[in-house]
């Protein structure tokens, strides 16, 4: 175990190195196209009509790309990954492999597919808005907040130390709403929570256009609301200093105050928060029509469907992607929301 790994390690180091993908410890998995749920910061729901999904031959045909670059862990997002119909054979052929599966869900459903998810999931990320109004608002789903607590307790109800994790968007809907959105996630008994600001300016769910200026304002914040913001950062770090020490609050006081960064940056009162992300170098997203990214944001690499995942993610033009990436200065990656650092000896067990 401790040889496979050091060499599991080496191979991460060497892609990093060299740009050659030797080692993709997660993968990101889209089995459905459509979302269950219409939230205003999103644009999925707005395709729910077209229709597209993986299939168990799709699937297949990654297994000898995991298998050859060491896959340890495969995230289910979408859409709503329970909307496939072989979501949980997916999960068994996975298991299998001796993969692990979180899945990213609006937790509609959680209750109604409990025992498959206890047998074939290994941990759950559910998406928190706010209180039980807010959260409802956010979504455009009439009782989802109800929906998404029962399927929470029900689960643990079964089985007390399995891990299910809130992801919580803060925006211009919700964020002085933020003590709250913390104290549901403790009433509703989820493990951590943890926040991240909107993306209003990338390609990213479903924007074939970019969003206009006017749109993007329905989400980020006013400038004159940034004082409100900064304010209310430092009273969490104050006031939730219990949750913070005990990471029940996934982030740290200074990840927390990049979020008020992150919005005073597109007033220019500072720079971008710096961020520093290997994603395309650990992970890759695969989404439900088989298109291949290097991550959430940036350009397709290939389809799945046309070539392997093993000749995408080494071709000449993804090779060259990677060797050109300047995480420092591109443009979408200076503005990123969501990053991954994973570091050549990080333990997957």
């Amino acid at each position: 175990m401790q040889i496979q790994s050091l060499y599991d390690s080496f191979q991460r180091y060497r892609t990093l190195r060299t740009d050659v993908i030797r080692s993709l410890p997660i993968v990101i998995l889209m089995p459905h196209s459509a979302c269950s749920c219409q939230c205003v910061m999103c644009d999925i729901w707005k395709d729910n009509k077209n229709l597209r999904q993986l299939t168990e031959n799709d699937l297949q045909g990654l297994l000898s790309a995991f298998r050859k670059f060491g896959t340890r862990q495969v995230l289910m997002s979408g859409g709503e990954a329970l909307l496939n119909p072989k979501f949980f054979k997916f999960c068994e052929i996975l298991h299998k492999q001796g993969i692990k599966i979180s899945l990213l869900s609006t937790g509609l459903t959680l209750k109604k597919n409990a025992e498959q998810l206890l047998q074939w999931v290994d941990d759950i990320i559910v998406s928190l808005d706010g209180n039980e109004e807010l959260h409802d608002r956010i979504r455009n789903i009439p009782h989802a907040f109800q929906k998404l607590r029962e399927g929470v307790q029900f689960i643990k109800n079964i089985e007390p130390r399995f891990k299910i994790t809130g992801r919580s968007v803060i925006h211009k809907l919700n964020f002085r709403h933020w003590p709250s959105i913390i104290d549901s996630a403790k009433e509703m008994e989820l493990d951590q929570i943890s926040f991240l600001p909107a993306d209003v300016s990338s390609h990213a769910f479903n924007r074939e256009v970019l969003w206009t200026e006017p749109k993007q304002h329905e989400i980020l914040l006013n400038e004159n609301e940034l004082p409100a913001l900064q304010q209310l950062v430092e009273k969490i770090i104050e006031t939730y200093s219990h949750e913070l020490s005990s990471h029940f609050i996934a982030e740290s006081p200074e990840k927390l105050r990049k979020i008020y960064g992150y919005y005073a940056a597109f007033y220019e009162h500072n720079p971008f928060p710096y961020k520093k992300c290997n994603a395309p170098w650990v992970s890759t997203v695969i989404e439900a029509d088989g298109t291949v990214r290097p991550c959430f944001f940036h350009a397709p690499l290939g389809n799945i469907r046309n070539n392997s995942l093993d000749e995408i993610l080494n071709s000449k033009k993804s090779i060259r992607f990677r060797k050109e990436l300047d995480i420092d200065s591109n443009s979408t990656c200076v503005k990123c929301v969501c990053y991954l650092n994973l570091r050549p000896g990080t333990n997957f067990a």
